[in-house]
């Protein structure tokens, strides 16, 4: 069940092609409150231009969203045809163009076909609450296998309120951010500021933290809207409900990012490495990075080989200080090396890697810092979705 106040619509406008629906709206009934998080990426698709200059608002209530073309190096027509359809939208709503955000996804360096959309921003209108977040969470996706949707639900006070998310990105998976577009809405009210901090803790502990193959796209986007249609008292950081809150925001998208990694092109596992005994946090992440970011270690583990020298020479390339005689690494529970060294239990370390959910511990010795990060492995129907990708 969607947030109280929310409305969705999907309709087919053929952006890359016919026969599927590629053109969705999320519609709050009231002004919502909104914060966001966007791509790091110098290059930023026009939608993304448009919705930081917005987001300083603080405001919005709708985001209109269409697949099958990025609207990502497209000049200043590109800029003109997100603000047109963002005008569309709220002209046939009947509200201010600013309180409209947009995105886009797919092919980089094509025009939109807005003689295709501009047609369908009044069937997307006219069926408004007549989708569902599914329609939508379906609509937004590119080579994604299943549409992803998560939702939580709060106790505020006497009053229960929800956090419902949806997303959508299966490659071009790394941070800050990955190639995902998300989308967080709630009926609670809660302060502006306090939804901007929380939602950007949640994005750094989360979608920060994955990779599928270590590219970052132009249009990355995550945007929630709280419309506060729940009648509670404002959560704020000093508030009660704030821990609570936090942390199912948290929940919410920590498990979507664990869809885009299952998710991931071609994968075949599910992959958390973790890197502990660090220096310091930072180098922690940079470590689990390079090795989670290696493609020699990815097809390793496609191919079931526990193949600790890959992860040694990942770590040994990362620019992080370590010390080789002091790593352990493990598959699973299986310790495959003790202070640098293998302790010959290979063959059980591949077993290990016949699953599909595998854990992978490294133990550097040399502080107290840690971090966990997922990935998958890499496998030939990796290369062969993202050859036909324009096609």
């Amino acid at each position: 069940m969607a947030p109280k106040g929310f409305l969705f619509s999907a309709v087919e406008a053929a952006i890359k092609k016919p026969g599927r629906k590629d053109l969705a709206l999320i519609y709050s009934q009231v002004e919502a409150a909104v914060a966001g998080t966007f791509t790091t990426n110098t290059v930023k698709a026009a939608p993304v231009q448009l919705d930081m200059k917005r987001i300083g608002s603080g405001r919005g209530q709708a985001i209109v969203i269409n697949s099958g073309n990025a609207n990502a190096c497209t000049g200043k027509k590109g800029l003109q045809d997100a603000d047109e359809m963002t005008r569309l939208i709220a002209n046939n709503l009947n509200i201010e163009p600013s309180l409209v955000y947009i995105c886009s996804t797919g092919v980089i360096g094509t025009p939109l076909p807005m003689e295709r959309i501009r047609p369908k921003i009044s069937e997307l209108i006219e069926n408004l609450g007549r989708s569902t977040m599914k329609d939508v969470a379906s609509a937004i996706m590119t080579t994604d296998t299943f549409p992803k949707i998560v939702r939580r639900k709060i106790k505020i006070g006497s009053k229960m309120g929800t956090i419902a998310g949806m997303c959508k990105g299966a490659g071009m998976i790394w941070p800050n951010m990955a190639t995902m577009l998300c989308y967080i809405m709630t009926d609670i009210a809660i302060n502006q500021k306090t939804l901007d901090k929380v939602l950007n803790d949640a994005v750094r502990k989360s979608f920060n933290r994955i990779t599928v193959d270590g590219d970052r796209s132009t249009n990355d986007t995550v945007l929630i809207m709280a419309n506060g249609i729940l009648g509670n008292p404002q959560v704020t950081e000093k508030s009660g409900p704030y821990t609570t809150f936090k942390k199912s925001l948290y929940e919410v998208t920590s498990e979507l990012s664990r869809l885009i990694v299952k998710d991931g092109e071609g994968a075949t596992k599910l992959v958390e490495i973790e890197v502990k005994g660090a220096a310091s946090e930072a180098d922690a992440e940079r470590a689990v990075f390079s090795v989670a970011n290696s493609s020699l270690v990815k097809t390793a583990l496609y191919g079931n080989d526990a193949n600790w020298g890959r992860i040694m020479a990942a770590l040994g390339y990362s620019g992080v200080h370590i010390k080789e005689e002091k790593i352990d690494i493990y598959f699973g529970d299986i310790k495959v090396t003790d202070r640098g060294i293998g302790t010959g239990r290979d063959k059980e370390a591949n077993r290990v890697l016949k699953g599909k959910n595998i854990k992978i511990i490294i133990d550097l010795r040399l502080g107290r810092s840690s971090a966990k990060i997922l990935t998958c492995d890499l496998t030939e129907d990796y290369v062969r979705v993202n050859a036909a990708y324009r096609t």
